[in-house]
């Protein structure tokens, strides 16, 4: 099947209100804008270097995700035009996100990233340490970071039940931090969670924004 034919087929099984973001991270400039040709506007990329080549080729008004592990001194290259950054996981990268933010005039919007998988691999805050971030307060005098949510990743494993309960979680914590932190912020309100082969369980459990690569581009 084709690109097209992927997000053709997606975009019949995937609810309005859920957002697709199309994982492109080592694919190449010409199969994003294959995509953007179908109508594609969001995608993802985890890495910044590869990031700011193709943002210099593709056209502008796509709405770059980043959703790796982001470095600290490397904020400051995608400040100026990234839509979201998905792995907001420390206190420390939050202040420079915030430093960068201001220097381009500009607010950042972000998601907590949450670990509840059972792989040390995976990164984020655990949710007792996302929940001593939060009551620390020192997010809420970052006047350029919008906070939109939460992100996590379930275990990557063959048991859906597993995979269900980790969802759940997830939208668990999402609702306990609206509604001690951000019940008067209306922007906080993405469950990022879900990828190519658990988005079906993951928008069951409540996600409303879903990151696919393989069913879209096929394997790297």
């Amino acid at each position: 099947m084709s690109i097209q034919a992927h997000i053709a087929e997606l975009q019949e099984i995937i609810p309005t209100g859920v957002t697709m973001v199309a994982v492109s991270k080592f694919h190449p400039s010409s199969m994003i804008q294959e995509a953007y040709d179908c109508g594609q506007r969001v995608f993802g990329e985890s890495r910044v270097q590869e990031l700011l080549v193709k943002q210099q080729e593709l056209p502008n008004d796509i709405q770059w995700h980043f959703i790796g592990t982001l470095q600290r001194n490397k904020v400051k290259q995608i400040a100026p035009f990234i839509s979201l950054i998905h792995s907001l996981d420390s206190e420390r990268l939050m202040l420079e996100i915030e430093k960068q933010g201001a220097a381009c005039s500009r607010v950042i919007p972000c998601l907590l990233q949450l670990h509840v998988a059972q792989e040390e691999t995976k990164s984020g805050f655990t949710p007792d340490e996302c929940r001593a971030f939060l009551e620390n307060g020192r997010w809420r005098e970052c006047n350029h970071i919008q906070f939109s949510g939460i992100m996590g990743m379930a275990t990557y494993t063959n048991d859906d039940a597993q995979i269900r309960k980790e969802f759940q979680h997830l939208k668990s914590l999402f609702e306990e931090f609206k509604a001690k932190y951000f019940a008067d912020i209306a922007a906080f309100k993405e469950i990022s969670m879900g990828m190519s082969g658990d988005f079906s369980l993951a928008i069951e459990e409540g996600s409303t924004m879903i990151r696919l690569g393989t069913v879209i581009f096929g394997e790297r």
